[in-house]
């Protein structure tokens, strides 16, 4: 009986050995995902900029880390002397925040961009918001330095020297995935519902 011994601590060795290899494996593995989510962070950092904003607030934010990083946005671009498109933009978003029943803010954020900064002070988009039922907690306003505004929104693939002349296209995007999709000005609130929910299933599970 007590020969068994050796053949039984031989066994619980190469249990802990195959545990500690294990261990050391998946150490490596989340060290790599790790490596792997800071250097694309680090490049759509460095695409989309990471310069300072000023929110309907007057919270100065930096775009990417404070506005962009790891969350499903809904991007418009507006400017406060609109009396058009811009406000029925917004109207649009509004009933898309009503129908998704208090995500915004949580498994999806608005960005709401000035192209027109010079004119668009915080103060400005703050009225704006609130005069179109707009001034919510995970809706950000942007506005800010004319050059800082005109850098991001180039980049967002909208840019225009007259803001009368502005796009009506959304951006939607799940920042962390990297998926970026154009959503037409005719798109119903009720699309953009299902364009959005589909961004913030690509982060279930994770």
């Amino acid at each position: 009986m007590f020969k068994r011994f050796p053949n039984l601590l031989a066994g619980i060795a190469a249990s802990v050995a195959m545990l500690v290899t294990i261990s050391v494996t998946t150490v490596a593995v989340a060290s790599t995902a790790s490596a792997d989510t800071t250097a694309a962070e680090s490049k759509a950092r460095n695409y989309f900029t990471n310069l300072e904003v000023v929110d309907q607030n007057g919270q100065r934010l930096n775009f990417y880390d404070d506005v962009l990083k790891g969350k499903v946005v809904a991007i418009n671009f507006i400017f406060t002397n609109c009396q058009g498109a811009c406000p029925l933009m917004t109207k649009n978003l509004t009933f898309v925040r009503d129908m998704m029943g208090g995500e915004v803010g949580k498994s999806v954020h608005f960005v709401s961009i000035s192209i027109d900064p010079t004119r668009d002070t915080p103060a400005a988009m703050k009225e704006f918001a609130q005069t179109h039922d707009a001034d919510h907690a995970g809706w950000t306003w942007v506005t800010g330095d004319p050059d800082n505004l005109a850098a991001i929104v180039k980049k967002l693939g909208s840019y225009t020297d007259d803001p009368e002349a502005h796009t009506t296209q959304m951006l939607a995007a799940n920042v962390r995935t990297a998926h970026w999709t154009k959503i037409a000005p005719n798109v119903p609130p009720k699309g953009i519902v299902e364009r959005l929910n589909m961004l913030i299933e690509e982060d279930a599970g994770n």
